[in-house]
This record gives C-alpha cells, structure tokens and sequence, in this order.
C-alpha cells in the first residue's frame, strides 16, 4: 500500500515523505494543507522526502500553487525530486512553479 505523511516542521514548512502519486493525492487533498497556511506569508514545502511521483502528484502541487496564490501565499518548493521535475518540463509547468 502506498503511503505518505506530511510533518509540519514549523508554521511556514512542511516535509512531505513518501509517495506523492494517484493513489495518495486523495489522502493529501482531504488534509485540505493549503487551508493551515498564514494568509500572506512565505510556506515551503520541503519534498527531499518524496520517493515516487507522477503527474497527480505533480497536478496536487500546481492546486496547492493556485490556492496559495488566492490567499496571497508565496508557496516555495525545495528539493523537487527529479521525476517531478521531469514530469513538469515535459508538460511546460516549471516556469510556474517556485523551485528552490
């Protein structure tokens, strides 16, 4: 079974670890993460943790870029892992993406 766990580290950064795929994208988007976050502040997700991604990981990253922008959240990504980042040049999603 696939598994993944997000570990507040502070009130501005997150590490996620574990699969960020198709079938743990539900569990995270009913966490609804993005509603935790201080309105007008800077929030990194730290995904050196993540062992295995796809496209519906990738497709939960832009929402959560979306809602962030909505709360005039800076969302800053650090240590994409490189399936990730693969996946976002192919589909042309790196401009958009904040990447540390």
């Amino acid at each position: 079974m696939s598994r993944v766990e997000v570990e507040r580290q502070a009130d501005d950064r997150y590490m996620i670890r574990g699969e960020l795929t198709l079938a743990t994208v539900p569990a995270l988007e009913r966490r609804a993460l993005p509603a935790q976050w201080p309105a007008q502040a800077t929030v990194t997700l730290d995904l050196s943790g993540v062992t295995r991604s796809d496209s519906a990981g990738l497709a939960l990253l832009v929402e959560w870029l979306r809602v962030a922008r909505r709360r005039n959240v800076r969302l800053r990504l650090a240590d994409l892992p490189a399936q990730m980042r693969e996946i976002a040049r192919i589909s042309d999603l790196l401009p958009i993406l904040s990447i540390d």
